[in-house]
């Protein structure tokens, strides 16, 4: 246990590093394959932490989401479509995965926050550009999110990190859709848009990983599975 901690650990501060100091540097005159490898390593480095921390499919998946999104992160760089679309593979993936992780039961208003989460991100989406022909890319886009969000919110992973996590995962989407429109010359976006990106991406992956190893051990000290 203490082994594979240790042999994780790395990659974490890994993530941590490049993740944090990439909000300091990406307004530099950093040359940009430089750049946008800085901006990879964050979440690049949680993909790797998943596939060491769980020997299992569901690691390969999770790595795969994390994988997807530090693509995505890199393209952006390059072409917004070729980003946008990297990212919604994530989110269809991210779909299936919590969709094998359902929460039994859930409380009403747990319910209720999930089913009109994903219609009011939507009309949010599609109501912030000034360029109204983006309007509805943004809308279908943001419906991938939403739904990711929602399904995180409704698995049995922690809400408090992985249901949280997903959540400013969305709103820093949304920030980005405000900055096309409201917030094209303000100072929120900017400030804003990464750390919530990154911190919910690193909250999802360690939150994850950390439920589905706790249930391991609970299997494994099980005499019923021994």
């Amino acid at each position: 246990m203490k082994s594979a901690f240790a042999e994780s650990r790395p990659f974490l501060l890994l993530s941590l590093l490049f993740g944090i100091s990439y909000f300091f540097v990406k307004d530099n005159n950093i040359p940009g394959v430089y750049l946008m490898t800085w901006k990879g390593a964050g979440v690049g480095f949680l993909a790797i932490y998943a596939l060491i921390r769980l020997h299992r499919l569901d690691g390969k998946i999770v790595g795969a989401i994390m994988a997807v999104g530090a693509i995505g992160d890199m393209a952006l760089e390059y072409d917004l479509i070729l980003g946008a679309g990297a990212f919604m593979a994530g989110h269809l993936l991210a779909i299936l995965f919590y969709s094998r992780f359902r929460r039994h039961k859930l409380a009403f208003s747990q319910k209720a926050f999930a089913i009109i989460l994903v219609p009011l991100s939507v009309l949010i989406a599609w109501a912030l550009p000034s360029n109204r022909a983006d309007a509805v890319v943004v809308a279908v886009y943001c419906l991938s999110v939403a739904a990711m969000a929602a399904m995180a919110w409704t698995s049995r992973f922690s809400r408090f990190q992985v249901g949280a996590g997903a959540i400013m995962f969305l709103i820093s989407d949304l920030l980005i859709f405000a900055r096309m429109g409201p917030l094209d010359t303000g100072n929120i976006p900017e400030m804003l848009i990464w750390p919530l990106y990154y911190f919910g991406q690193f909250m999802i992956a360690t939150g994850i990983v950390a439920t589905l190893r706790h249930e391991m051990a609970a299997d494994s000290a099980d005499p019923v599975h021994a």
